[in-house]
């Protein structure tokens, strides 16, 4: 779990609520996380019908929401107002809406919870709301997450759902749905309702649940090129090749390169160990056999001619210079062309 967001959940289940929280940046996860749970357990059922507002941004201007905050709580310890999407608050990009919630934030209401979900961006550093905020609200800002850390959040998830998971259903998870955390969680929760608590997650049960063909697929391919099996190679293109509606073309060479320009990075880099690699390439360390492997396997030039052949063959499917060609063709003739 992201550092910030540990410290303020410790903090929410012991008991103890603060009077502002400023939940901002690129990653909503946590701020979910959070708001979700002040939403939850601050107030009883039966207080919440009272003392519990949640309203969207847009719906409010800055006094409507300061008017809510500065409510006193009717038969109960304190109240909850909770701010989604608080980037959208009508008149926060104003000088004198960001005038009036700093001025709250630096005389809160100690019986009022008041929660500022403000996602996908930050608040202006440049501007006066923006420097003063960190120091007059419990304020916590998320960035995505960088490959590497993706492996660590989905053992913790599955570990807190009270599941194992077995390493190789970790790598195809995180390589597959990538780093939006929301999405991950989400694809983890479809996988579970499947899966004995007993029983550890295997890849194969990822791969049934999240839509991946559990024979063939991108996987299975990368790890086919990686060891130059001409043999696997060849079945799984003619499996693409003839279920391009299922398997687009398109987005598989994306993945494909995806992994050579890291190869690439992985070539440039002075520490070729497996942690090495993974400080480098910025990957989950269940991912990182692959990158070893293929170092052996294909050299500096290989790599940068195999990235020009990707590029070529992003363009002839977007229809530059393809002429007749059909989607299973370039892939079969790129994926020839790489392994040779």
């Amino acid at each position: 779990m992201d550092a910030g967001a540990k410290k303020i959940m410790d903090r929410l289940k012991s008991g103890k609520y603060d009077p502002v929280y400023v939940l901002q940046g690129e990653e909503t996860y946590y701020i979910d996380l959070i708001s979700n749970y002040i939403e939850d357990n601050a107030l009883s059922e039966s207080e919440k019908g009272f003392n519990q507002v949640v309203v969207y941004g847009k719906d409010v201007n800055m006094a409507t929401l300061l008017t809510h905050a500065k409510r006193f709580p009717m038969m109960a310890d304190r109240q909850v107002v909770i701010v989604k999407e608080a980037q959208d608050i009508q008149d926060l990009q104003k000088e004198n809406g960001a005038k009036l919630l700093l001025d709250y934030l630096e005389r809160p209401l100690s019986s009022t919870v008041l929660v500022l979900c403000h996602k996908h961006k930050t608040f202006d550093k440049r501007k006066e709301l923006g420097k003063k905020v960190d120091k007059l609200a419990v304020s916590a800002s998320f960035k995505k997450p960088y490959d590497s850390a993706l492996g660590d959040f989905i053992l913790e998830y599955t570990k807190s759902k009270g599941y194992k998971i077995e390493d190789e259903a970790v790598r195809v998870l995180a390589e597959y749905v990538g780093t939006d955390l929301n999405r991950l969680a989400n694809e983890v929760d479809k996988v579970l309702i499947v899966v004995p608590t007993k029983e550890s997650i295997t890849a194969e049960h990822v791969m049934a649940q999240v839509g991946i063909s559990k024979e063939y697929n991108i996987f299975e391919l990368q790890k086919a090129l990686i060891r130059k099996d001409l043999l696997q190679v060849s079945k799984i293109v003619n499996y693409f090749e003839a279920n391009t509606k299922k398997n687009p073309v398109i987005p598989l060479v994306a993945f494909l390169y995806s992994f050579f320009s890291k190869l690439l990075i992985a070539h440039a880099s002075e520490d070729k160990s497996e942690r090495g690699l993974i400080s480098a390439l910025k990957i989950s360390p269940f991912a990182v056999k692959d990158y070893s492997s293929a170092l052996s396997r294909y050299s500096l030039t290989k790599v940068i001619d195999s990235i020009s052949l990707l590029k070529q063959a992003d363009l002839k499917l977007k229809g530059v210079d393809s002429g007749s060609e059909g989607e299973g063709q370039i892939l079969k003739e790129l994926i020839f062309r790489l392994m040779m």
